[in-house]
């Protein structure tokens, strides 16, 4: 099984704005482990630089700073000639990531051939049939001739599934898989990735910015805005039980039938502003939600570290560190 390890990864961006030019950090110092039979999650806003860690993680983008690691079953590092061969990513859009002038044969075929996963005609359908039947497209040899456009947006988004999975890869980015899908199938692609994991005991990276999914389909949830990730721990305590003022936020921007509540009384009842607000992402070394925190403090001006808030749940916030108690008279309960 392959273990993924990402370390202080960051990623800059050179932006022009006439004769002037300025650098906009991306993703900073992001850091986490996908385990072998393990989700982890990866929320937040668009634009919060989600997609940009999935895509230097599958080799599309090239880190500015920090490491990208993959170790083998061995116990050894995988190389750079055999990465790809371990780590594959399943994009957003279903339609676009595939050639739609040729068949689903082709689309797997490829992969299995450059990876030398199969010889000869004959194995080669094999294995395509085999792949498709596994994610539950059958019979695999009438599908594996149709072209793309022949297909629904929930069966695209399987022969995507069927396309990483067909070098034997044991890391699997997914980049918002469902986001592109109706509502009524998301649930059965969602299930399918959970199989699969269970099965191969797949490392996942699952990219959403829908904490209910999040919570049921991720064993680990790091919350990211403006590149940075301001809170992490287990699904369930992320959740439940946020600790980050931008958490809580994402959190109450969920729609609630039973609450009659709309978003914008939500928002006003934060003092914060709506999502997008604000300038845009820095390489500020103090908090960077602290232009929308209702609760944001002079010291939130300062580098802001991780704090326990929790068995194995940290944020990254000034409400849960010592040194502002001070700034918070009235205590750790009016601060939390």
């Amino acid at each position: 099984m392959t273990t993924l390890e990402v370390r202080d990864l960051v990623k800059d961006f050179s932006v022009r704005s006439g004769f002037r030019h300025s650098r906009l950090r991306a993703v900073d110092h992001v850091s986490f482990t996908l385990a072998p039979g393990r989700t982890v999650a990866l929320v937040g806003e668009s634009g919060s630089g989600k997609s940009t860690v999935a895509r230097m993680i599958a080799r599309l983008e090239k880190p500015t700073a920090g490491t990208i690691e993959a170790e083998g079953p061995d116990g050894r590092r995988v190389d750079d000639r055999s990465y790809r061969h371990h780590v594959q990513m399943v994009f957003q859009d279903p339609f676009a990531s595939l050639n739609p002038f040729h068949t689903i044969e082709h689309h797997l075929v490829r992969p299995l051939k450059l990876h030398g996963r199969a010889k000869g005609k004959d194995e080669l359908r094999q294995q395509v049939e085999q792949l498709l039947e596994r994610v539950n497209l059958t019979p695999g040899a009438s599908v594996a001739q149709r072209r793309p456009h022949e297909l629904s947006g929930g069966q695209r988004q399987r022969v995507a599934i069927a396309r990483a999975l067909a070098p034997g890869a044991q890391v699997v980015i997914a980049d918002e898989p469902v986001s592109m899908l109706d509502v009524s199938i998301r649930l059965g692609v969602l299930n399918l990735l959970a199989r699969l994991q269970r099965e191969d005991r797949l490392a996942v990276l699952y990219i959403t910015h829908d904490l209910a999914t999040a919570r049921h389909f991720s064993d680990e949830i790091l919350v990211m805005y403006r590149g940075r990730v301001v809170e992490r721990g287990a699904a369930d305590d992320v959740i439940l039980r946020s600790r980050h003022p931008y958490t809580r936020l994402l959190a109450s921007a969920a729609p609630d039938p039973e609450s009659g509540r709309g978003r914008a009384e939500l928002l006003a009842g934060t003092g914060a502003e709506p999502a997008g607000a604000g300038s845009p992402p820095t390489t500020d070394s103090g908090c960077t939600f602290r232009d929308r925190c209702p609760r944001a403090m002079d010291i939130c001006s300062r580098p802001v570290p991780d704090h326990t808030a929790g068995d194995g749940h940290t944020a990254k916030c000034w409400l849960y560190a010592d040194e502002a108690k001070d700034a918070c008279p009235a205590g750790p309960a009016a601060r939390v």
